[in-house]
């Protein structure tokens, strides 16, 4: 039978204590216990269902956290107070003192100022690399590499990762592969691939709100175990909570993922090949022109599409500004970061996002100061919205007549 991720979260069954259709929410930082032998045991993690502090788990982050590697394949997985209190445990859990890290040059600008920056002073290096290529990632893997990283849809470019090439080489080389799948949730599933972790930030499509942050680990209980330890657990010695309150609103808003990523990715899509047909240089993993469309087509489960992000270049910053701006006048959305939120929104990652990476290596990848990176909204007439930033184009002379 064919994995289909939305059945996994429609058939979790969790009742609250008085039997709410919704989890009780446990409003508590610690928690009380019969008998000391209990709450010894629980504290060497040897004691299945109990609780001792919510640094360590919540009934209302393991709700969260059981919806989620059910919706990703995995045994289990744990939630964290960020994409980045998800991604820096894992990596450092994975990895210590002269080891080694192959990653995908194309990623979050804070794991790439993680990896660049600060992995290094605990000892930890990385090759960055053009994920795309399987060769040039196997010529970087060297005896120490412990950890094969990338996203299965890069941010901002877009680039598509062949999860199933990467996780034959991880598997040749004795690597965990992690993939950080949070610009295509429910469309691929890594963990059905080949990879051994996946990695979301639940602050943009999985939420989708944009009320909070928050990030998720799915991988193998032995991991989980490992991350949680309290002797030499990252996810608890680093202290990146959730909080129970934030747990259990994305909880239910993990209901409606599937409906909203059928939209975002139906409303991106008509927009890229509008875009493009007007001429615009537009980068999106449903258009043919992608040069990993058969890829991306051949991974993706049924009905959920290509995503919801779309970039678009208008050939300088200044532009690519004065676009925003006025996008954001007309009300077609918010000249903001992040992504996954109802309604569009649009920045220029060379200056926002992606930052971190310093401007010689933005223009090596392709970066350009003029790529207008957006994240598509749930708009109902979105015909309305493409003839709407039609017109904001030709006002700027970013198109510079009518297209038929």
């Amino acid at each position: 039978m064919a994995f289909k991720p939305a059945n996994n979260i429609q058939d979790l069954q969790y009742f609250g204590e008085f039997g709410g259709v919704n989890p009780s929410i446990s409003d508590s930082s610690t928690y009380t216990f019969l008998s000391a032998k209990t709450m010894f045991d629980t504290f060497e993690g040897n004691a299945d269902g109990c609780y001792l502090y919510s640094r360590h788990s919540t009934p209302s982050n393991f709700y969260l956290g059981e919806a989620l590697a059910a919706m990703e394949g995995t045994e289990t997985a744990t939630v964290t107070a960020s994409g980045m209190g998800a991604i820096t445990p894992v990596l450092l859990q994975l990895c210590g003192n002269g080891e080694h890290i192959v990653s995908s040059r194309t990623i979050y600008g804070g794991t790439y100022a993680f990896l660049k920056n600060f992995a290094p002073r605990l000892g930890i290096d990385t090759t960055f690399v053009d994920i795309t290529n399987l060769e040039t990632v196997e010529a970087a893997i060297t005896p120490e590499t412990k950890v094969l990283y990338c996203e299965s849809v890069s941010n901002p470019l877009l680039e598509v990762a062949d999860v199933k090439g990467l996780a034959k080489l991880a598997k040749k080389y004795n690597l965990q592969l992690v993939v950080d799948n949070t610009f295509s949730p429910l469309s691929v599933s890594p963990k059905k691939l080949g990879a051994d972790i996946v990695i979301h930030s639940l602050t943009k499509f999985i939420n989708g709100s944009s009320d909070t942050v928050g990030g998720v680990v799915c991988g193998t209980q032995e991991l989980i175990d490992q991350l949680r330890n309290v002797n030499d657990g990252a996810a608890m010695l680093l202290g990146s909570t959730m909080d129970s309150l934030r747990a259990a609103s994305i909880l239910k808003n993990l209901r409606t993922l599937h409906i909203r990523m059928q939209q975002h990715s139906y409303n991106a899509n008509y927009l890229a090949k509008k875009f493009e047909d007007a001429g615009l240089k537009t980068v999106y993993p449903g258009l043919k022109s992608h040069p990993s469309h058969n890829l991306f087509k051949s991974m993706i489960n049924d009905k959920y599409g290509y995503g919801g992000m779309l970039t678009i270049d208008v050939g300088s910053l200044n532009k690519a500004n004065a676009l925003m701006e006025l996008m954001q006048e007309r009300n077609l959305g918010y000249l903001a970061v992040s992504l996954g939120f109802y309604k569009t929104l649009f920045s220029a990652p060379g200056s926002s996002t992606s930052s971190e990476i310093p401007e010689e290596e933005q223009t090596e990848m392709g970066l350009s100061d003029g790529l207008i990176r957006f994240s598509i909204g749930l708009d109902a007439d979105i015909e309305r919205t493409y003839d709407m930033m039609h017109q904001c184009m030709i006002e700027l002379n970013i198109l510079e007549h009518e297209i038929a």
